[in-house]
């Protein structure tokens, strides 16, 4: 017999407001891809000394230090941890099916793992400003380094409303349509499934696709360009054009997609940055690379995951 695999949208929980926040924005997506929900909770065996180091957070200290008193072994209380996120998610989501795991490990290598089996891995990230963002951060760098499926990154306090079109009156509101979707691109080496990831995900929220493109004059042309504005222009309007072409088999294929196209001279990543403030989603991608030592993350994607304001999904990709 042939055993059909349910994927799930999968959100990882370790307490604190980042991954509230995430799993909040995993139970959404769940939702619009008709998909159920699991909250993975991993406890890693931590020295008694660090147990009670400011950089674990109150809350995840509280829980421990609760059931250590109680002699219950940290791993089993801190099982409270996915399972009040699940009922209080299914309470805001009637309908949503929701299931937890506990796992015990490091952290970045379980997720990694876990991710294999889901539809997308949803993360919480509080950036790395500061020592507790960065130990906090670089678990989800980690993550995305390794993970060969998409891993979408949530900064605490993300709330449905600031994803939706301000109201009538200027106040943000989950009522209103979606913000555009933005996909930073490159077009010389165009892959569909990171392509495919951002016009699905603009097409099940209703909502336009704005691809950010950014362009560098070839090493042949670059001495004396700044005097040529002639050549500038061309090579812009080359640029531009091959764009549309790639775009033109995905606008047939997405019609109820609208589309806006956006080719910049430089590097993207700053204004990938900039348009963030304006999108529901940032679609950046990462190329797979099965080296095991360091972090594979373009620098683009490393910039926009360090300083969007909107969630941020990293499709893998060949």
């Amino acid at each position: 017999m042939i055993r059909t695999v349910t994927l799930s949208v999968t959100a990882g929980l370790d307490g604190s407001g980042e991954s509230r926040a995430a799993a909040e924005w995993a139970a959404r997506e769940a939702q619009l891809l008709g998909l159920p929900l699991k909250l993975v909770h991993v406890w890693e065996p931590v020295p008694a000394p660090m147990a009670q180091a400011p950089l674990l957070g109150a809350e995840t200290r509280q829980h421990w230090t609760e059931r250590s008193e109680m002699g219950v072994p940290p791993a089993e209380g801190w099982g409270r941890i996915p399972r009040e996120a699940a009922e209080g998610i299914q309470v805001r989501h009637p309908g949503l099916d929701v299931f937890t795991e506990q796992l015990s490990g490091r952290p970045a290598e379980t997720l990694a793992d876990v991710a294999k089996d889901a539809e997308l891995l949803v993360l919480g990230s509080r950036g790395l400003s500061g020592i507790g963002g960065f130990l906090v951060g670089s678990v989800g760098l980690s993550v995305v380094a390794h993970a060969e499926r998409p891993v979408v990154l949530v900064r605490a306090g993300e709330q449905a409303a600031d994803e939706h079109e301000m109201d009538p009156v200027g106040i943000p509101s989950a009522a209103t349509t979606y913000r555009p979707v933005v996909l930073g691109l490159d077009i010389e080496s165009p892959d569909d499934e990171l392509i495919e990831f951002a016009f699905a995900a603009a097409s099940r929220r209703g909502t336009s696709l704005r691809v950010v493109h950014g362009w560098n004059i070839p090493p042949y042309y670059a001495h004396g360009l700044s005097v040529d504005l002639e050549l500038h222009g061309s090579l812009a309007a080359a640029q531009t054009t091959a764009l549309t072409e790639v775009m033109r088999p995905w606008r047939k294929k997405y019609p109820d997609v609208e589309v806006t196209e956006e080719s910049h001279y430089g590097t993207p990543a700053g204004h990938l940055v900039d348009v963030s403030r304006e999108a529901s989603l940032v679609v950046v991608g990462k190329r797979i690379r099965r080296n095991p030592v360091g972090a594979h993350i373009g620098p683009i994607t490393h910039a926009v995951l360090h300083h969007s304001t909107a969630p941020v999904a990293v499709v893998p990709h060949h």
